[in-house]
């Protein structure tokens, strides 16, 4: 009787493989579920093979015939809206070409003579009261008093050109940068009309089925088949010792070897694990040595007659 051959970790592995791409071919095929929807369909097709024979697949997206109508149009629009920036590049080359001007002389000129038109009476008018105010308090022209008093009046007239002058020109340097930024703001909105989307890719559906444990399943049956042959083996080592003391005593057949003792015919005698029990004897390749006619073979493995060595 031979032990049963432990199983090939290569083949095992090979065999695990092949049943993981089988699971996952299984788990692709449950996941990739067609979808159908008001605004358009997802549908799966098989496309040929990897080189390894592996099913290659195709996710496709199709728009409804009312939301393809849209999708043309849209991209239509956005085709005239970027022909018609292109065409306006060049009118943004000729105002980025010239140097924006802020200097504004015409500007102040004209606020000048406008402010002149408006606050000239107003400061003849402030002088005049100012000066028959000081007159009424006896206060008389070349006196250091009459002095402080006109000139206070000639400060708030500097003060109101210098604020007109200040505002007008913030003004006319706000409209120079208006002229020049608006066919800039036209194009860039022109083109903003006519971009291209980007595609939404459908992600790869997560498999859901439970693969088979192949190398498990393997090891499990070998090792049920290891403990049926070591009972079968125990029930040998028993008939062995009811039929004139013949014990499989084969140093292959044993486990957990430790040396106790020493035999009289100078071999040693072990404590070992045989047929699923814990046992004492010798080992029939040692007894081999010194009596040869107390070990047979039996199938596969070697026996000692314990009645022909005396014992442990």
């Amino acid at each position: 009787m031979s032990a049963p051959k432990a199983p090939d970790p290569a083949k095992t592995a090979a065999a695990q493989t092949e049943s993981n791409k089988a699971t996952a071919i299984t788990q692709y095929g449950l996941n990739a579920t067609n979808q159908v929807t008001p605004y358009g369909n997802l549908t799966y097709t098989q496309n040929g093979t990897w080189s390894d024979g592996t099913p290659r697949f195709t996710a496709t997206q199709t728009l409804s015939p009312e939301q393809k109508v849209l999708y043309d149009q849209q991209t239509q629009l956005g085709s005239k809206m970027n022909n018609l920036a292109i065409g306006q590049t060049d009118r943004l080359q000729n105002v980025l070409s010239s140097p924006i001007d802020l200097s504004n002389e015409a500007t102040e000129s004209r606020l000048m003579e406008l402010g002149r038109a408006r606050l000239d009476p107003i400061v003849a008018q402030r002088q005049k009261a100012t000066e028959a105010e000081l007159i009424n308090k006896g206060v008389r022209p070349g006196t250091e008093a009459y002095r402080r008093a006109t000139e206070a009046v000639n400060q708030q007239t500097n003060d109101a050109y210098n604020q007109l002058l200040l505002t007008g020109r913030g003004q006319a340097v706000q409209e120079a940068l208006a002229e020049r930024n608006q066919p800039i703001n036209e194009i860039s909105a022109l083109m903003g009309g006519g971009q291209v989307q980007t595609p939404s890719f459908v992600n790869t559906p997560t498999p859901g089925v439970n693969g088979t444990d192949v190398a498990g399943i393997t090891n499990n049956a070998y090792n049920q088949n290891m403990q049926a042959y070591q009972s079968k083996m125990s029930g040998l080592l028993g008939l062995g010792t009811a039929l004139g003391g013949w014990v499989f005593s084969d140093i292959r057949l044993k486990s957990n070897i430790e040396r106790v003792g020493a035999h009289p015919l100078g071999i040693g005698v072990y404590e070992y694990d045989i047929g699923g029990r814990r046992e004492r004897g010798v080992m029939a390749h040692e007894v081999a040595e010194v009596m040869p006619a107390a070990v047979r073979r039996n199938g596969d493995f070697y026996q000692v007659n314990y009645s022909m060595i005396g014992g442990v």
